[in-house]
């Protein structure tokens, strides 16, 4: 295999792993609501500091891996990730 192929190879399972870590993230954060309730303004809050972090760990991702160049499959595969995340483990604590 060719090491261009190698690299994008491994982008692809980095960007998977990182939409499974943020759906993981984002899980736990509901757990942290279920036990500590509050209202709409602070979950609003906690929702936009969340995909923030979510941006800027893509960003990482895209700038150390690729160059900062944004290209569509990293993308699809960072929600692939998190879909995958949804259908298997958190399916079975979370319902959606």
């Amino acid at each position: 295999m060719s090491p261009y192929l190698t690299l994008e190879v491994r982008l692809v399972g980095m960007s998977t792993v990182l939409g499974f870590i943020l759906m993981a993230s984002y899980d736990f954060l509901r757990l942290f609501r279920f036990f500590v309730p509050h209202g709409r303004l602070w979950t609003g809050i906690e929702d936009f500091f969340y995909w923030i972090y979510a941006a800027v760990m893509t960003f990482l991702l895209l700038f150390y891996e690729n160059s900062g160049i944004v290209r569509a499959y990293i993308i699809a595969c960072v929600f692939f990730g998190m879909i995958f995340m949804i259908k298997s483990l958190a399916g079975m604590c979370f319902s959606y």
